[in-house]
């Protein structure tokens, strides 16, 4: 029982249906993402490779050359192997530039737009012998099965519906490069169900036919063995040949490019492709001999049969019929959708944006979207009339080598592209001229017309007199095309966008972009110059898509950065309507200023790029590579801020050290001009780059942290002609140095005052002496109470210049420590009585209320004079910390063997960060200028010499705030008197 054409109907249009259903679930989230994004689904896709061809072109083809139907397979199983130096770097190119075709990637490459239109052309006139092959393989098939007097509408008819599933489903989006999750995993289905379908056919064949593998072998030793005979076979250059055809068909066909490349497939799925490709084909190839074979054994008619459509004859089981038919209608179906998506953009790109560029279209995105899908459905309405008018005259083996000669005229250039810099674009398009030249006389004129094909085998080709046309044309074609390319560009001039291309494209370069400003002084105003040819909403759009994808801010003025934002918007147009309109766009509205000093290579772009490329380079490239980056990270990490400067006075380096000492982060600087700098770097850099002499010394500048010191070094950057290079400064931090000059300073001047105090006070002492004696004398003579209470007063006055004088001299005396001093009874209240007095003698503490409840018989072992040091210091620093009217409390409280003091104060406390540092030296909580951060280590050496302890609380336990110092000093014991040795480990 054969299907009837309801039943073939239903069955196709239930299967197109399952495909609809499939994407909608996919794009609408009803599928696990972890699925959807599953390499396996890619690597699928990818098997839209195998076209109607694999399923019935190979059949015919085996049936005429028995096991050469195998170079269709191994071919393109030969191209994915060599993924790692074929295919990723055109992935890289395509990515990086957003280049959606073979057309974009074209015209990229030799810098004109009708490079890229030439490419639509050469590639719609190869493919379309291919998808008419489709339809018609859809059309026999439905004519064979249901005997149905009109196939072609009904191939018509399904040809309508996969347009309609194209334009749903894969011009979803505006950019060509955006995911179409759903249109892969259908793909994906197509796959598996083609592969299903033929490996069950192949299982009817060995199992239904014949009794398994052991009888098949016992069929082909007897009565098969003269069918084989009568076989003919390919010789050894044909087969080459087709290999050559069918490997540059597994990545010039533009449904195999936009799977590859336009489609988001990351580089280690390719990678992977390169072998679960291979075996996805393996397997869809190994049913194809035994479908022919079991044809043989039934005595099916080749002839009267087609020799494409055995797999009909092998049972009158509906079911067979419907595997045969759904496994062309998958492999068909799926073909048809990817080409005419890819044709499209083509189409669209290259020749409709070049005849009508889209200048301030009201809504951009809806009009390419719209244009999209109506040539989708122009390149499948143009598919069925070519079936129509040419395909229903010939065989599929006629068709499909008709386009995969035609698309190996592409071959040449895409070789160049990747390997030969020197390759230019009057050589490319002379010689793909000439190939498709002789490909269109040699094959098309046949497929057109009743004449055969006028094939010109030049001298010394004469060998290929009486070959198939097919091969004499291709090696032909190639030849002419591949002799005339390299001539040509050899004979004529590149132009310097041609090898800043050729660069950018080269497999082994790397791209060395100039500096050159922009017109545009930040992302704000490429909106508006954008505005005039996109609309301001689509500008808008595009340039803060390109604002994000690069984390910039939209005012961000840096040259650099804005070299960047116009690149990367020129990528994103490139996806959007193709690299030439793209170019002429941004060229146009972003153009760079050409008016400035002579430009240089972008250093820090090139750096970028070496360092994603970086894995990829081999040999002595990565030894070079390798010393670059040890250069690079000594300068990073160089513990001295370090900066460059080109002689555009562009930041090309900021280093950590910098980095850290300014708080200005690297990528927020680099590219930037030097007066655009935050102050006060603009201003300080500049004066080193102005200055007549190398070297600035201890600029004082105010930073985040306090005012530091700041040398600064200049060094010039010379080119190997002599040229200017830029500068290089390094700037040293050299605050600690003129602090520690200024304490010495400090400390000498200290110490002449101490010495003039001593010698002030010898001088003083004497005639206060006398003043006191004679004021006692009047005391003692006289009676008159006036005069006895004049003499009081004459008295206490001196008494307090005595001890005023008595201070100074013990302070001026108490910083020199002798080892080995005897520590005697000392009581602190007395000592703390002292400090207090010379405290106030400053006068800059008369706010501040001191209290001291230190008892009279509270008694320690110790020098006196430097537990007044200790004392000074720590009352000092809690009159600095305090506010006006805040009080300061001194309290001692005995603990064991140790008189516990407390100073606490009312201040704002201590830094938590700063504390646990606060008795190393240098460290202190004061601005710059104010404190040494010396008096607290000091305090801490003489607390250690008497075996004391000292503890820092901030704030204190209770309070929200202030600082509370903790002493432990050992109490005096009777019989303690006597010498005592400071612990000098302590």
């Amino acid at each position: 029982m054969s299907l009837n054409l309801p039943g073939l109907l239903m069955l196709g249009i239930g299967y197109l249906s399952l495909l609809f259903l499939s994407a909608t679930a996919v794009d609408r989230g009803w599928l696990p993402r972890r699925l959807v994004r599953h390499p396996a689904v890619y690597i699928l896709a990818l098997g839209v490779y195998a076209s109607a061809w694999a399923v019935y072109g190979s059949l015919e083809f085996a049936s005429r050359y028995g096991f050469g139907y195998l170079a269709y397979y191994l071919g393109v199983a030969g191209a994915f192997l060599l993924a790692p130096v074929l295919l990723v770097p055109i992935q890289r190119m395509t990515r990086t530039h957003q280049l959606a075709s073979l057309a974009d990637l074209f015209a990229f490459r030799f810098r004109s737009r009708w490079v890229g239109t030439l490419m639509t052309v050469v590639s719609l006139l190869a493919v379309l012998p291919l998808l008419a092959l489709q339809i018609q393989t859809m059309g026999q098939a439905i004519h064979r099965l249901s005997g149905s007097a009109s196939p072609a509408l009904l191939a018509l008819g399904f040809s309508l519906l996969i347009a309609l599933f194209a334009m749903l489903f894969g011009a979803r989006h505006t950019h060509q490069h955006a995911r179409h999750d759903g249109l892969l995993a259908a793909i994906a289905l197509e796959s598996l169900v083609k592969l299903a379908a033929m490996l069950a056919l192949g299982g009817v064949a060995l199992f239904g036919v014949f009794n398994g593998p052991a009888d098949l072998q016992s069929w082909l030793d007897g009565a098969g063995h003269v069918s084989q005979t009568r076989i003919a076979q390919l010789d050894p250059g044909q087969w080459r040949t087709l290999l050559l055809l069918f490997f540059a068909a597994a990545f010039l066909m533009p449904h195999m490019f936009h799977i590859a490349f336009a489609e988001t497939l990351d580089r280690r799925t390719l990678l992977q492709s390169s072998w679960a490709l291979p075996l996805f084909l393996l397997l869809m190839a190994l049913p194809i001999p035994l479908i022919l074979w079991a044809s043989q054994r039934l005595g099916v008619d080749e002839v009267g049969a087609g020799a494409a459509y055995l797999a009909f004859g092998l049972s009158t089981s509906w079911w067979v019929d419907g595997l045969a038919f759904i496994a062309g209608l998958a492999a068909a179906s799926g073909t048809m959708i990817i080409i005419s998506l890819a044709l499209s953009g083509m189409m669209l790109n290259h020749m409709v944006l070049v005849a009508h560029p889209p200048i301030a279209q009201p809504d951009l995105y809806r009009w390419l979207r719209w244009l999209r899908r109506g040539l989708i459905a122009a390149v499948i309405l143009a598919g069925w009339l070519f079936y129509r008018l040419v395909g229903v005259h010939h065989d599929l083996s006629a068709l499909g080598l008709a386009s995969f000669v035609g698309v190996a005229q592409c071959l040449p250039g895409m070789l160049a592209l990747l390997y030969w810099p020197g390759a230019n674009r009057k050589g490319m398009v002379s010689g793909l001229s000439v190939g498709v030249v002789i490909w269109l006389a040699g094959l098309w004129v046949p497929l057109l017309t009743p004449y055969p094909g006028l094939v010109l085998l030049p001298p010394g080709l004469d060998v290929l007199a009486g070959e198939p046309d097919w091969y004499s044309v291709t090696l032909v074609a190639l030849a002419a095309n591949i002799l005339t390319f390299i001539l040509v560009s050899l004979a004529t001039q590149t132009s310097t966008g041609e090898r800043a291309a050729a660069e950018a494209c080269s497999v082994d370069a790397v791209v060395r972009p100039m500096r050159l400003p922009l017109a545009a002084a930040n992302g704000a105003e490429f909106k508006q110059q954008l505005a005039g040819v996109l609309g301001a909403d689509v500008a808008g759009r595009e340039v803060e898509r390109a604002l994000t994808a690069l984390e910039m801010s939209p005012l961000d003025a840096r040259p650099y950065a804005l070299r960047r934002l116009r690149d990367r918007i020129q990528a994103n147009l490139s996806g959007l309507m193709g690299p030439s309109v793209a170019q002429d766009i941004v060229d146009r509205c972003l153009p760079y200023q050409h008016d400035g000093p002579v430009a240089s290579e972008d250093i820090h772009f090139v750096e970028n790029r070496l360092e994603a490329y970086r894995s990829r380079l081999t040999g002595l490239a990565r030894e070079l590579d390798s010393l670059r980056r040890y250069h690079r990270r000594t300068l990073t990490r160089l513990p001295i801020g370090l900066c460059a400067f080109g002689e555009d006075g562009e930041l090309l380096m900021w280093n950590d050290a910098l980095a850290e000492l300014s708080g200005i982060a690297g990528e927020a600087v680099l590219g930037a001009h030097r007066e655009t700098l935050p102050a006060p770097w603009n201003t300080l850099l500049g004066q080193i780059l102005a200055a007549p002499q190398e070297r600035l010394y201890k600029q004082p500048v105010s930073l985040a942290h306090g005012e530091r010191f700041l040398t600064l070094h200049r060094a010039g950057l010379q080119g190997e002609q002599g040229e200017d290079g830029g500068h290089v400064i390094l700037v040293e931090d050299h605050s600690e140095m003129k602090w520690l000059e200024d304490e010495l300073i400090h400390a000498a001047r200290l110490a002449s005052i101490g010495q003039l105090a001593t010698g002030v006070a010898h001088e003083i002492g004497n005639p206060i002496t006398g003043i006191s004696s004679l004021a006692q004398n009047l005391r003692y003579d006289t009676e008159d109470p006036a005069l006895r209470e004049t003499a009081d007063q004459i008295q206490g006055l001196t008494d307090r210049v005595s001890q005023i004088v008595g201070s100074l001299v013990g302070f001026a005396h108490g910083g020199r420590h002798v080892t080995g001093a005897g520590f005697t009874a000392t009581r602190m209240q007395e000592v703390t009585e002292e400090a207090l007095h010379l405290i106030r003698l400053a006068r800059s503490g008369d706010d501040i209320h001191y209290i001291n409840r230190c008892a009279a018989d509270q008694v320690v072992m110790g020098d006196a004079q430097r537990l007044q040091q200790v004392m000074l210091n720590l009352l000092g620093n809690a009159r600095d910390a305090s506010e006006a009217g805040a009080q300061v409390i001194i309290e001692a409280v005995p603990q064991a063997a140790y008189l516990h003091l407390s100073i606490t104060d009312e201040g704002r406390g201590i830094d938590p960060e700063v504390r646990d540092h606060l008795f190393e030296p240098f460290t202190t909580t004061k601005p710059a200028g104010e404190g040494t951060g010396l008096g607290l280590p000091l305090v801490y050496s003489i607390i250690a010499e008497h075996d004391g302890h000292i503890d820092i609380e901030s704030p204190p336990a209770g309070h929200a705030g202030g600082t509370r110092i903790h002493l432990w000093l050992p109490l005096y014991r009777e019989g303690d008197e006597g010498p005592h040795e400071p612990d000098s480990d302590r």
